[in-house]
């Protein structure tokens, strides 16, 4: 079938040209759709529409009447017009070979028009060389599945186009075949084919989607189809359901679904109030039922344990290696570090000097004939009173 387009001039009521944006509906006539096997597009209100397809057997010898309804987007003018299409058999012609191309670089509605319809047809024949060759079947990538493409570098969607020929397949149609090339197609390599540069010109072809069929070789199996009497076996009578149907009462499903579970959830809710807040155990009570000898266990055990708690917080903490006792320098006895209870033992230094010690006599000791040098001693004291002795000792010496 070949395709029939309609531009926006040629259903205008007014009859004259116009640029007005035109939007078209189709529909098969005393049915709100089109046949299963037509198609229809148009891309924007400013383009034509298209109206493509390969009609079924069924189809055959009964004319088809489409409904045209064009709408004036502007003026809000419509206008209808009928398409008849007579649809007639093809046996007369049979075409066994098949080949069915897939361009690349090309929308539906382009490859619908008949100048370039007819170039690809010219290619073909000059690549094939068959007596007869007619194009079978036009369909887009996107009534096969395909994506629509990105809005970049003028991308297509690609078309879809079936050729029949009288003739086998040229021996470049079978380069597709070969090993070589099926296994290019599986690594996604484009394949080498001989005659690519005569469609390569104006028509991408992707040779990996190429299909050949052959209908001198394909066999057609089909199973018997038994027919019986056509009687139905008698199963009695037919007794159809009643008109009238009487209504239905829905408290008692009320009840059940609504009722008595929020029922059953109060009653849980009240028994578990009763057991938080009425049967609450206090202190009280509790001392009540101990009997006295435990309680006063319990009261000395609490009391020892604050106690040891208390004397733990006035414990001192560990002083340094540097504030141990050390040796007297004069006796060798051992002198105890000076501490108070109000020292504040957290700023104290590791290391004393000498100057920071409190108790303290500096006595000059003579090294050479007329040289003296000043040695510190620690003042000791004997029960509050200084022990005077070892220092007049000191100085003695």
């Amino acid at each position: 079938m070949s395709p029939a387009a309609f531009s926006s001039s040629t259903l205008l009521l007014t009859g004259e040209l116009s640029n007005d944006p035109i939007t078209f509906n189709t529909n098969l006539m005393g049915y709100p759709d089109r046949p299963g096997w037509l198609r229809y597009i148009q891309r924007t209100p400013y383009s034509d529409g298209v109206l493509y397809g390969s009609p079924t057997l069924e189809s055959v010898g009964k004319p088809t009447v489409i409904e045209i309804t064009a709408y004036n987007r502007r003026t809000f003018e419509t206008a209808r017009h009928n398409l008849v299409i007579n649809i007639m058999s093809a046996e007369d012609f049979p075409l066994p070979y098949q080949a069915e191309f897939f361009i690349k670089n090309m929308n539906v509605e382009e490859m619908l028009a008949s100048e370039v319809l007819g170039d690809f047809l010219g290619a073909v024949k000059n690549v094939w060389q068959p007596d007869r060759l007619n194009a079978i079947n036009i369909t887009s990538a996107l009534d096969r599945g395909g994506r629509v493409p990105l809005p970049i570098n003028n991308m297509k969607e690609g078309v879809y186009v079936m050729v029949g020929a009288d003739s086998p397949f040229s021996s470049c149609l079978r380069e597709v075949e070969n090993p070589q090339n099926q296994l290019r197609c599986s690594q996604e390599m484009e394949p080498a084919i001989s005659c690519d540069k005569k469609f390569r010109a104006q028509f991408q072809i992707d040779w990996c989607k190429i299909s050949l069929v052959d209908k001198m070789k394909v066999v057609y199996i089909t199973q018997e189809v038994i027919r019986g009497d056509g009687i139905l076996p008698d199963v009695g009578e037919y007794s159809p359901p009643s008109d009238t149907l009487r209504s239905r009462d829905y408290y008692s499903d009320f009840l059940i679904t609504l009722a008595v579970p929020s029922a059953v959830a109060l009653v849980l809710l009240a028994i578990l109030a009763y057991i938080m807040c009425c049967r609450r155990e206090g202190m009280e009570k509790r001392n009540m039922q101990t009997p006295d000898i435990q309680l006063v266990h319990h009261s000395a055990i609490q009391k020892s344990t604050k106690e040891l708690r208390d004397m733990s917080k006035k414990r001192e903490i560990a002083w340094p290696l540097s504030t141990l006792p050390v040796f007297h320098p004069v006796t060798g006895e051992m002198v105890p570090t000076m501490q108070t209870d109000t020292y504040d033992n957290t700023n104290m230094p590791l290391m004393q000097t000498q100057q920071s010690l409190p108790h303290q006599t500096q006595i000059p000791q003579q090294q050479n004939a007329g040289e003296f040098r000043m040695t510190t001693f620690q003042r000791l004291e004997v029960n509050g009173i200084p022990e005077e002795r070892k220092l007049t000792e000191a100085m003695n010496l």
